[in-house]
């Protein structure tokens, strides 16, 4: 059986850090509204934990790189 990346492993760690928005701002150093936006112009994926929103550690480290966008949950692109 295999585990999800989100499951507790043995030694009482996560394999992705979830973050709240204020934390993504601080990672980012940005604001918290800068976060929101890209939350809701769906520019960066995020997890939904009942009305509170959360941010992969991983996701952010890899939006955060010079010269890589932010990351597009799949099949959540909008055309204009």
């Amino acid at each position: 059986m295999t585990r999800s990346r989100l499951d507790n492993r043995a030694d009482g760690s996560t394999g992705d850090e979830l973050l709240t928005v204020a934390q993504a701002g601080d990672y980012l150093r940005t604001g918290e509204r800068f976060v929101r936006r890209l939350v809701a112009e769906r520019r960066i994926s995020y997890v939904k934990l009942g009305k509170y929103v959360r941010l992969q550690r991983s996701t952010l480290v890899r939006s955060s790189r010079p010269g890589v966008s932010p990351v597009i949950s799949q099949g959540l692109i909008r055309r204009a």
